[in-house]
């Protein structure tokens, strides 16, 4: 059997985190979303063919020609005409049955299984905020429409993105109209599908995690390592180190002299935390990161740099990243309300009440920085000694 990975898009509502590389590039602790998705197939499909288009060489120089006993095959979709058009450009290497799944969410092998029971399926998920995601319509566990992003859904159940497909499918994407966004979209097709076989529901039973905007790229790292279940040190820790919890420690990290880590907490390899660093739960620090700041649910991508006294919280840093003496990312609004934050120009509720900031690769923030809850920095900007943020730095 194949798989469609469907990994060509700009992720523009994940920025400025994807300024700088696909979305499915993206790591999860210690491996892409890309990879993690591949080695939930691995058993389950003998090829792969990642449609990419959106700084493809980043996909293909890390992937390669297989993965994990996969065959890979790249397929380039030039113009972003949406993900019906995007599967199109598959269609002469696909025959009979086949996976198809978004290449920019996280899905689990238990639920792709599930959904291999059947001869056609789509894969739901009940969410709390039905209004944010394409919603599926069933009765009696068969798939009858999925409706666009409506704001009085009248159901919960969230279109994931991954389906049980053949090769039918292609003629009716022949046949299908732009929507009103001037795309050719899968659901469409998926519809007019639904009216001639029919289509099974599967509701998820272990996890999809969408990452659409920064916040929930934090958030998909969080739920991966809560998924620690056994502590593992590697690195070498300093007398006067506090752990407690499950914590993961790399190769060659070091621990330094009174520095305290309160888990669930990654840490990656060639890692220098302390002295008198401050480690709090659902922290992942990936690899060659130095810090003594006070961390809490935050991503540290490789190589930051925070080695002086600071309060990072509820935000993602960038690769490179110096983040100055002083700088507190605010990640709490004085009225309790959820953060909003501007996304293409126009204001998102993250439906979170702690939201930090969102900071590119190759930023630099000067000592005594302060930056508003939710704000960005775009890819090699950076602040000046004792700026206050109060808008995106694009």
């Amino acid at each position: 059997m194949k798989a469609v990975i469907m990994a060509a898009g700009k992720g523009e509502r994940c920025y400025p985190l994807t300024l700088t590389r696909p979305k499915p590039m993206l790591k999860i602790i210690n491996k892409t979303v890309l990879e993690h998705n591949l080695e939930q197939l691995k058993g389950l499909v003998d090829e792969a063919i990642i449609i990419v288009g959106y700084k493809k060489e980043m996909i293909s120089e890390k992937i390669k020609k297989s993965y994990l006993g996969i065959k890979i095959k790249y397929v380039e979709q030039k113009e972003q005409l949406g993900t019906g058009h995007a599967l199109m450009r598959a269609e002469k290497f696909v025959k009979n049955r086949f996976i198809l799944m978004n290449g920019d969410d996280l899905f689990s092998r238990k639920d792709i299984g599930n959904c291999l029971r059947h001869k056609y399926c789509v894969l739901g998920e009940e969410v709390k905020d039905p209004e944010r995601f394409g919603i599926i319509y069933c009765k009696d566990g068969f798939f009858k429409e999925i409706i666009e992003k409506s704001e009085k859904p009248k159901s919960n159940l969230a279109n994931t993105g991954l389906y049980i497909l053949d090769d039918k499918i292609f003629g009716i994407l022949k046949k299908i109209k732009k929507t009103a966004r001037g795309e050719y979209e899968i659901p469409s097709a998926i519809n007019e599908l639904a009216k001639k076989e029919k289509v099974s529901c599967e509701k998820v039973k272990d996890y999809w995690i969408p990452i659409t905007y920064p916040w929930n790229y934090l958030e998909a790292n969080v739920f991966m390592v809560n998924r620690i279940k056994k502590r593992k040190i590697n690195g070498k820790i300093e007398p006067n180190v506090t752990i407690k919890g499950m914590v993961f420690i790399g190769k060659g990290s070091l621990i330094k002299s009174g520095t305290y880590i309160e888990g669930p907490v990654y840490i990656g390899n060639d890692c220098e935390i302390g002295p008198n660093a401050f480690i709090r739960k659902d922290t992942i620090i990936m690899d060659e990161v130095m810090t003594r700041a006070e961390i809490i649910d935050s991503v540290l991508m490789d190589k930051v740099k925070a080695k002086h006294n600071c309060y990072i919280g509820h935000s993602v840093i960038g690769e490179n990243a110096n983040i100055g003496a002083g700088t507190i990312t605010a990640d709490f609004r004085h009225d309790a309300k959820d953060n909003i934050t501007i996304v293409n120009g126009k204001k998102v509720d993250s439906k979170r009440r702690k939201l930090g900031s969102f900071i590119g690769d190759n930023v630099n923030t000067g000592i005594g920085t302060l930056i508003y809850p939710g704000r960005k920095i775009w890819p090699g900007l950076g602040t000046l000694p004792g700026e206050v943020v109060i808008k995106d730095i694009i």
